[in-house]
């Protein structure tokens, strides 16, 4: 009995300790953007299952619980960690989606002319999703070992990781990824203070692999000029992407009183915003994509205020990828910007985006925990 209550008491201390150093505010952020996006769910589930004929009309929204149940629970599980072990978990993953990768060819399967997904029993992974946060948790991790030991050539690793990357990302190919990929690098770049020369070469390499995609690819080529020609090229999914959100008002038409996602293809993925603007109005989404931008810029504020400089790059880093697909997302539905197959984070429908979004999320909450000498005096 005695040593029961011990043992209730020190759990009750481990949890205790994790609420009281956890940063609230985000981790209530994210709790609630996860609810709206099971709203939200369920409100395009029945048109994206009636369009591809399946008998469930809420067959999304049931596997989109699944994926917000995982990834939620893998985010406080992160958080749980110290420092240390969620880094080690970050490097791990880099090199298990790396390897992964690299054999996908052999045993990833083929969706609208793209090999990026690997079955595991009734679920379809998309490797390069976690790729993303696991890279840059790799980068800060050896730009902070470059602080401590200069003669370590962190810069050249970091740049042949990235460059291997973006090589097995192109053979999928991923434009879409590769582009969010280089903006999250050269941000850590930017964050770490490093040399102009290094920054420049990769926006040339950056603008180099764009001209060679676009003039070497037929589906890159197709979906520049759509953006560019709107008029005279296929342009399906964003004009009836505006129709919705022109329909919706500031008000909404109602929870299921949309029309237009029935005709909307990805209006459950990619262009979950405009069947939000649609059912529930502008106000009401603006309001998600406040709380949305309040979390990223809520791990930017913690990352200033952060004493290890590993955490901060990470955190910053982390917080710039959440934002930049965000931001993304928004263009390509407002049509200021070329379709690039991104959801909107934590509350597209999407597996493998969900729950790598949710593993950045938990890593950014493992290292903005209040551990003793976490954060400067006074802040």
């Amino acid at each position: 009995m005695v040593v029961q209550t011990m043992s209730s008491r020190s759990e009750r201390t481990l949890l205790g300790e994790w609420w009281r150093s956890i940063d609230q505010v985000q981790l209530t952020l994210l709790i609630c953007l996860l609810g709206a996006g099971l709203i939200l769910s369920m409100a395009s589930s029945p048109a994206a299952a009636a369009r591809l004929d399946y008998a469930n009309p809420f067959f999304f929204l049931y596997r989109h619980l699944v994926f917000v149940a995982m990834g939620l629970g893998g985010a406080i599980f992160l958080s749980l960690m110290d420092v240390r072990n969620a880094r080690r978990i970050g490097v791990l993953a880099l090199l298990g989606s790396i390897g992964v990768m690299v054999v996908l060819p052999i045993i990833g399967f083929e969706v609208k002319g793209a090999v990026r997904w690997v079955r595991l029993g009734p679920l379809s992974l998309q490797p390069s999703e976690f790729a993303k946060p696991a890279f840059i948790v790799f980068a800060a991790w050896m730009f902070s070992v470059k602080k401590r030991e200069p003669r370590v050539p962190a810069v050249p690793i970091v740049f042949a990781v990235y460059l291997g990357l973006i090589a097995l990302l192109i053979t999928q190919p991923d434009f879409g990824q590769s582009f969010l990929l280089t903006l999250c690098f050269a941000a850590v770049f930017f964050f770490a203070g490093l040399s102009l020369g290094w920054v420049l070469f990769m926006l040339g390499v950056s603008v180099l692999g764009a001209v060679a995609a676009y003039t070497a690819l037929p589906h890159v080529r197709s979906r520049v000029e759509a953006f560019m020609s709107p008029n005279t090229a296929d342009s399906y999914q964003t004009d009836k992407a505006l129709e919705a959100i022109s329909s919706g008002g500031f008000f909404g038409r109602g929870p299921g009183g949309g029309d237009v996602k029935y005709s909307l293809p990805d209006g459950h993925t990619d262009f979950i915003f405009a069947v939000t603007v649609e059912e529930f109005g502008f106000l009401i989404s603006a309001l998600l994509i406040i709380m949305l931008a309040t979390f990223v810029a809520r791990a930017f504020s913690n990352a200033l205020r952060l004493n290890d400089y590993f955490c901060q790059l990470a955190t910053a880093g982390l917080a710039t990828m959440i934002g930049m697909q965000m931001i993304i997302n928004l263009f390509v539905n407002l049509n200021m910007a070329p379709s690039k197959g991104m959801t909107l984070p934590f509350l597209s429908y999407g597996g493998s985006s969900m729950l790598a979004l949710c593993f950045a999320a938990g890593l950014i909450l493992a290292f903005t925990r209040r551990r003793p000498g976490a954060y400067a005096y006074g802040r």
